[in-house]
């Protein structure tokens, strides 16, 4: 007659060592599940972000119009122009200051719009691609890009006017970039390598590089 295994689990090893770590499996496990929430318990509530800046009431000067805003300190002046004065014109591309697709003009020079305040330009002249035209007539820098195809999907191309306009007047103000081989020379040259160097900061995703540095030339190398 085959006889029973022991009732007592001692004798048998095998037997032991399986409820053991029976044992030790549930119990980790179930700290496992008990940890989060405990730390959920213990972990501090997030802080709330802190309160808007109450807006302010401002007055741009954009193409040569007053436009009165009211708008909250931290609005940059590329949103004041597209979300607050309706000029859409000028271009959101990286919101970085990277690409120049929201170049403007301020005061007769060129910046990103993205990288600065509106606030910070009340009294400033602020000239943006709806403002280079006269009078219903093309600006010569917008003549010369649609004739020599300086654009494609257009996107970057009102930044690139714009930008265009100031480099034009740098080059024949005299003021020198990088590529100037000799700063000392007045007039700067006008060539492809100074147009390069100065319109390095808008960047045109189509690749319209070289029939955009054409238009230039063509603009620079006419009499002011």
């Amino acid at each position: 007659m085959p006889q029973l295994p022991p009732d007592n689990d001692q004798d048998v090893p095998s037997l032991r060592l399986s409820r053991r770590g029976f044992l030790q499996t549930t119990a980790v496990a179930a700290a496992a599940v008990q940890v989060p929430g405990a730390a959920v318990a213990a972990a501090k509530p997030a802080p709330l972000p802190p309160p808007l800046a109450p807006a302010q009431s401002i007055t741009l000067n954009i193409n040569g119009k007053q436009h009165a805003l009211t708008l909250e300190p931290r609005v940059t002046l590329l949103d004041a122009l597209r979300e607050g004065a309706g000029l859409t014109g000028t271009k959101k591309g990286c919101d970085r200051g990277q690409c120049g697709a929201c170049t403007v003009l301020v005061n007769g020079r060129r910046i990103n719009s993205c990288l600065t305040l509106a606030i910070m330009h009340e009294g400033d002249k602020i000239t943006t691609i709806e403002g280079i035209a006269s009078n219903g007539q093309l600006a010569p820098i917008q003549t010369a890009f649609i004739e020599h195809d300086a654009f494609q999907c257009g996107y970057c191309t009102p930044g690139q006017i714009c930008s265009a306009v100031a480099c034009i007047d740098e080059m024949r103000a005299g003021t020198a970039s990088a590529a100037s081989a000799d700063m000392r020379i007045r007039p700067v040259a006008m060539n492809g390598a100074e147009v390069r160097e100065r319109m390095s900061g808008n960047l045109c995703r189509c690749g319209a590089y070289p029939n955009i540095v054409t238009a230039v030339l063509a603009v620079a190398s006419t009499k002011s």
